[in-house]
C-alpha cells in the first residue's frame, strides 16, 4: 500500500484525533494533511474535557467523523508514575470509555485505538512478546496503572462490536521518540530523556553521565513519524479489535542506546550505569509477525538515523521547551 492509497481512503472523510496536538498525534494529523483532503478535527482539552462524557458528546456530535484515531493519554516517564498513579489511570479508563460511547453514538465508521507496549505482562520469561501474550499476566509494576488503562481498550472493542456491531482496531506501539517528544523529565521516557541529558552534559562540559538502571532491559525505538504511517496504514487495512502490535524488527538494551545517542550527540565522555535506580521491565520486544502479515510494511527508519533526527530538532527547539 502506498500513501496515495491510504490518501484515497481519507480524501473526503472527517477525520478525528484526540491528541492531535500532542507528540504521536501531530504527526498523523501532519501526514493526514499531506497526503489527503480530508477534514481533520483536533479536540483541545478547553474545548472537549474527554474525561466527561456529555462533553464528549457535544463534540463529536459537532464534528460528525466516519474516522477517529484516539491518540490521547496521561502518561510519564518511571517518575510520573510514582507521583500520579491515580489520575494516570482514572484519567485514561474514562477518556477511553467515553471516547468509544461518544464515537458510537455520533455514528462513526471506524475508531482506531492506540494502546501501549506497557500493557503486556511485566514479568513473562519470553525474549519477543506476541499479540497472543496480553493476557498472561498483570503489567510490570512500574506502568501497572498506565497498562491495564489500556488494556481494557480492546476489551471495549470487542463488546461494541458484539453488541452493536461497531468497528474498530487497536494498535500497540512500542517506545516512541523523535521530533516534538516530551522531554520534560517528569514526563519523558527514556531516548527523550537521553538526548536531554547527554545534550546538557555535552553544553556543560561534563564527563560523566548517570543512566538509571543496569543498562541490561531489551526494547523496540520506533520513530515517531514511522509509528504515524504504520497507523494510518492499519486504519485503511484492518478490521479486526484484536490487537497488533506496532513496531520494528530488532530491539536495543537500554546499554546500546544511551551509546548510540551518546554517538549522536557528540559526547565522548563515561557512561555510569546506577544500579542502585530501577530498570523496569528487564525484556520487551514486540513480536512483528501480525503487522507484516497485515500491513505488508516494515517501519523504514533505523535508530541511528532517528537519532540524529531527533538530536537536531532538540538542538533547534531546546529553548523553547
Amino acid at each position: 500500500m502506498s500513501t496515495s492509497d491510504y490518501g484515497q481512503y481519507f480524501s473526503g472523510k472527517a477525520v478525528l484525533v484526540t491528541g492531535g496536538a500532542g507528540f504521536l498525534g501531530s504527526h498523523i494529523v501532519d501526514r493526514l494533511r499531506q497526503v489527503s483532503d480530508c477534514r481533520v478535527a483536533v479536540p483541545r482539552r478547553a474545548e472537549a474535557d474527554l474525561t466527561v462524557l456529555s462533553e464528549a458528546e457535544r463534540y463529536f456530535s459537532s464534528v460528525s467523523p466516519e474516522v477517529v484515531i484516539h491518540c490521547a493519554a496521561f502518561y510519564g516517564g518511571m517518575k510520573f508514575h510514582t507521583i500520579y498513579p491515580g489520575k494516570i489511570y482514572y484519567e485514561n479508563v474514562v477518556m477511553g470509555a467515553n471516547v468509544f460511547e461518544a464515537a458510537r453514538r455520533a455514528g462513526v465508521k471506524k475508531l482506531v485505538c492506540v494502546l501501549s507496549d506497557c500493557s503486556y505482562p511485566g514479568y513473562l520469561d519470553k525474549e519477543v512478546l506476541s499479540e497472543d501474550d496480553l493476557w498472561k499476566g498483570l503489567p510490570h509494576q512500574s506502568a501497572l496503572d498506565y497498562g491495564l488503562a489500556k488494556r481494557l481498550l480492546p476489551i471495549q472493542g470487542w463488546a461494541y462490536k458484539e453488541q452493536y456491531g461497531f468497528n474498530s482496531i487497536h494498535l500497540i506501539p512500542t517506545n516512541m521518540y523523535g521530533l516534538r517528544d516530551h522531554f520534560d523529565p517528569d514526563r519523558s521516557h527514556v531516548v527523550a530523556a537521553l538526548v536531554k541529558k547527554f545534550i546538557e552534559a555535552v553544553d556543560a562540559g561534563s564527563s560523566r553521565v548517570e543512566i538509571w538502571g543496569s543498562g541490561r532491559p531489551t526494547r523496540n525505538f520506533l520513530y515517531v513519524d514511522d509509528a504515524a504511517e504504520g497507523i494510518l496504514r492499519a486504519t485503511v487495512a484492518m478490521d479486526d479489535p484484536a490487537p497488533m502490535n506496532l513496531t520494528n524488527e530488532h530491539g536495543n538494551t537500554v546499554r546500546e542506546l544511551a551509546e548510540a545517542v551518546a554517538g549522536a550527540v557528540g559526547f565522548r565522555g563515561e557512561l555510569y550505569f546506577n544500579t542502585e535506580k530501577p530498570d523496569g521491565q528487564m525484556k520487551k520486544i514486540l513480536d512483528v509477525s501480525r503487522m507484516k502479515n497485515a500491513l505488508g510494511w516494515m517501519p523504514s527508519t533505523d535508530l541511528a538515523t532517528g537519532l540524529q533526527k531527533t538530536v537536531a530538532w532538540y538542538r533547534e527547539n531546546q529553548n523553547l521547551l
